[in-house]
């Protein structure tokens, strides 16, 4: 979801106050202009925060991205925890409707982890984030699960009712979640159904 072709470039002067700003990011990512890439998009859950991603070559591990929201000049580092998303939904607020709530489903699994990592909506072998260097039985396993995500309609208390399979750590889930308007997400009922797999999902935010 993350890594596609939605991205605007950050550049130039822009770019340098940005990086200005959060260099060194969390104490111990150092940035610079000439080796940090940066990119913004919208967020269709949101009117005016964008989401920015931040990537340098130097990092460990290699594949490590970072995240922030950015709401009126406020940055919020989406690492990994649920409290930055809960504070930009009160303020922004965050608008979830019929159309998007799929969109912001995928969002919240990913950045809110677990200790094994991100709640991956897992519907195409597409998907960047799927393992790719996997075997031949893991890979018909994964294929024979995975589906894109749907939305059920509305619960009677208001939330907004979805179905998805969810790839965590080594194994896979058949999940419902019960999304609520203010952006809280409840996993209301979950059924493994392919664990013990040879791979995990290995996408670093922090």
């Amino acid at each position: 979801m993350y890594i596609d072709n939605k991205w605007t470039p950050v550049e130039g002067d822009e770019l340098a106050g940005f990086l200005d700003q959060v260099n060194p990011i969390g104490g111990k990512y150092k940035v610079s202009a000439a080796t940090t890439k940066v990119d913004y998009r919208m967020l269709p859950f949101y009117d005016q925060v964008a989401m920015i991603r931040v990537k340098d070559p130097a990092w460990t591990p290699a594949n490590l991205y970072i995240y922030y929201l950015t709401d009126q000049g406020n940055l919020y580092w989406l690492n990994g925890t649920s409290p930055p998303i809960h504070e930009v939904n009160a303020k922004a607020p965050v608008k979830i409707t019929d159309d998007n709530v799929l969109e912001y489903l995928k969002f919240f699994c990913f950045f809110v982890r677990g200790e094994d990592g991100p709640f991956l909506i897992a519907e195409s072998m597409d998907d960047p984030y799927m393992p790719k260097n996997i075997d031949d039985r893991t890979r018909s396993v994964i294929e024979g699960t995975i589906r894109p995500a749907s939305y059920e309609g509305k619960s009677e208390t208001g939330n907004f009712m979805c179905d998805a399979v969810v790839y965590y750590s080594n194994a896979l889930f058949i999940a419902n979640f019960a999304v609520e308007p203010g952006g809280m997400i409840r996993m209301v009922d979950d059924e493994p159904i392919a664990t013990d797999l040879s791979v995990k999902v290995d996408a670093p935010v922090a």
